[in-house]
């Protein structure tokens, strides 16, 4: 039984001299610990995955990496998604302080805001994600993105990706758990509409993954809040940029003449 184990390893460069990640990497070789992939991950930190089948190979490790001048780890563990993400991108994901189911994301990190989504998209059961964002920024392509990366089939309730998309019933099969469920929260707000709210109701009701855009809109006209919410992500074009909700709300947003194909 093959009895391996994943682990990453982050350590901060203190004196970046010729031939450092050499001297690692025959460490990490005689210690019979393999590499499966290295990056940097912030300006003087490099992040490692681990592939060991001893954990008295990694304490070895741990001990003489701490006696090295040249290096100061930061983090050995067990990876975490958010560990996998960064040596993968060669940043990490930036979460809130003080929430620490929020993480932010600019224009420039798509890639890395895909996968983040699409681990999240595999998960199994209720799982209820709100991204912010201005308009044209890419949420709902991210999405979208991050579904096909995760094989998974999306079904919007409420869009504006194409032209306003409100759901007013589903199909029998449209209820499956294996399905993603897109809602635009100014669009379900803004067509207050009895029939789309209780298809919003059922979906909510289903164990499977389902994301609000604009989620403060959402709760604030809806008996939902955002402590239902597992996952906040915010998209923006730069990182000084404010997300304000009232020019979110613009004429754009209110009802169209005319119906799209999914209007019953």
């Amino acid at each position: 039984m093959d009895q391996r184990k994943d682990w990453y390893l982050e350590y901060e460069i203190k004196y970046n001299r010729p031939g450092l990640l050499g001297d690692i990497s025959s460490l990490l070789g005689m210690l019979s610990i393999n590499i499966i992939m290295i990056n940097g991950v912030e300006d003087d930190r490099r992040g490692m995955l681990l592939l060991s089948k001893d954990d008295r190979q990694i304490d070895r490790l741990i001990s003489i990496l701490n006696t090295m001048e040249t290096i100061r780890v930061t983090k050995i563990r067990r990876p975490k998604l958010r560990d996998r993400l960064a040596v993968m991108h060669g940043r990490y994901i930036k979460s809130d302080s003080d929430d620490k189911k929020t993480f932010r994301f600019i224009r420039d990190e798509l890639g890395l805001l895909v996968d983040f989504m699409a681990e999240l998209f595999k998960k199994e059961g209720h799982v209820l994600i709100g991204i912010r964002g201005m308009p044209r920024v890419g949420k709902t392509e991210s999405i979208v993105a991050a579904s096909v990366c995760a094989n998974k089939r999306w079904l919007f309730l409420s869009s504006t990706l194409l032209k306003q998309t409100v759901r007013n019933q589903l199909i029998k099969d449209e209820y499956s758990k294996g399905n993603l469920f897109i809602i635009d929260g100014v669009v379900s707000v803004k067509r207050d509409n009895h029939q789309h709210w209780q298809v919003i109701r059922e979906v909510m009701n289903i164990p499977a993954v389902k994301v609000v855009e604009h989620p403060d809109v959402f709760v604030q006209n809806s008996e939902y809040s955002l402590d239902d919410f597992d996952y906040i992500i915010e998209l923006r074009n730069s990182v000084d940029e404010e997300i304000k909700y009232e020019k979110i709300q613009r004429p754009q947003f209110e009802e169209q003449d005319g119906f799209s194909m999914f209007d019953f």
